[in-house]
């Protein structure tokens, strides 16, 4: 049997408290749309904030489902409904950014990604797995991935027991109280790495291929050696390494993740581009409770757009070094037991060529692609299976084939 990994998302939608001995707060709606309250979350060295917000606005920490709410669906097949609809996917789905976890989804099967957006009610059944329900209590003992408060879905607060962070509630009022927030994060974070410290559940984001990835490091930590390693955490089922295919998304995922952190610590993020794909305003005047928490903490900033240089300068300026090591450790779900480490070769022309292709689809310059033949065992592990139009396209063609062979 092949083990379904764990995928950022599932591990952000679960109701951890069916099998966990705290019962996390989830803050907004499990069924994917927005309830009255968001969560977001701000470590600081004054413990972990986490913000809610005080009326309706939407949060920024997931995408606008509104087109998707209002619109009724369509007669006919996906493709047809697809070509009629004539927007790019970052538009049909009312996303303003990608997480890294959606790319790296791509490389296991970009079908499978679509149709999981497609028909969210059929993604939902997957959150009662019990692999998935036991792997994200791994995560949140450690203190990581519970709060990627940069992906579209819910976050919940931390217990704690917890090895890191703290939580301090925040509300907040817009959505730029809502990145502010996030941005407080990681300034946070950054004395933690000037210090030779490790930190874990990094905020990580940037433009790739013209368009907005987030994401949320597992850990930074300096090894034995003195080099920064970037560590994420994979749980299994079962006491074995996952297949080729499998470990072909998880390399993925760490090297995106090397890419954005570095050209943060660079100055490559742009300020204007950050406010232009999240529709952020500068000038709005932070939140009460968010500008209290920032002075708390030393920071002396009246709007976002204040708090954006900041983030920028701070890190500028941190002298933080480069990922030398990427590492990916294994663990058992059933004692948390290590199964292995695999330490993970960054090969910059093979992943920049992954998201030009990715990130292609998103941009709507080709249509989504399932797996080839040679794959065809992954969608016995499928939940859309049944279907999926790329496998039944690819059915026809080899039974087209069969008969042409016979023929002759």
């Amino acid at each position: 049997m092949v083990e379904r990994e764990l995928s950022d998302e599932e591990l952000l939608s679960l109701d951890l408290g069916l099998f966990c001995t705290e019962r996390p707060e989830l803050c907004e709606g499990s069924n994917g749309h927005n309830s009255s309250r968001s969560a977001e979350s701000s470590c600081t060295d004054q413990g972990r904030a986490k913000a809610t917000s005080s009326g309706n606005e939407q949060s920024s920490s997931r995408p606008d489902l509104s087109v998707q709410e209002s619109e009724p669906p369509c007669e006919g097949n996906g493709s047809k409904r697809r070509k009629l609809d004539g927007r790019i996917p970052l538009e049909r789905f009312g996303w303003k950014y990608l997480s890294v976890t959606n790319l790296s989804q791509q490389a296991w099967c970009e079908q499978q990604v679509v149709y999981g957006m497609e028909l969210p009610h059929i993604q939902q059944l997957r959150e009662e797995v019990p692999v998935v329900r036991a792997g994200s209590c791994l995560h949140l003992a450690r203190g990581s991935k519970a709060a990627e408060a940069l992906t579209p879905y819910p976050h919940w607060i931390y217990s704690e027991e917890l090895e890191v962070h703290d939580i301090v509630p925040i509300n907040v009022e817009s959505r730029e109280d809502s990145w502010a927030v996030k941005i407080l994060n990681l300034l946070s974070m950054i004395p933690f790495l000037q210090a030779g410290e490790h930190v874990r559940e990094l905020p990580v984001f940037g433009e790739l291929e013209g368009i907005f990835v987030v994401g949320v490091v597992d850990e930074l930590r300096y090894n034995s050696k003195g080099e920064l390693e970037l560590r994420e955490l994979k749980t299994r089922s079962q006491r074995t390494f996952p297949s080729a295919a499998q470990k072909k998304s998880h390399h993925l995922q760490v090297s995106i993740y090397k890419l954005l952190f570095e050209a943060m610590i660079k100055g490559q993020l742009n300020k204007d581009v950050i406010t232009q794909h999240l529709h952020l305003q500068t000038e709005q005047p932070l939140g009460s409770e968010v500008l209290g928490h920032a002075h708390k903490v030393g920071f002396t900033v009246n709007t976002f757009g204040d708090l954006l240089d900041l983030m920028l300068l701070n890190l500028t300026y941190a002298e933080i070094p480069d990922v030398d090591t990427m590492t990916i450790e294994y663990c058992h779900q059933a004692d948390a037991s290590v199964i292995g480490t695999e330490v993970v070769r960054f090969e910059e022309e093979w992943v920049k060529s992954e998201l030009k292709h990715y990130c292609s689809f998103w941009k709507g310059q080709r249509e989504a692609k399932g797996v080839d033949i040679e794959e065809a065992w992954k969608c016995r592990y499928c939940d859309f299976a049944d279907i999926c139009e790329w496998r039944q396209s690819k059915s026809e063609e080899a039974t087209q084939k069969n008969r042409a062979n016979q023929s002759k």
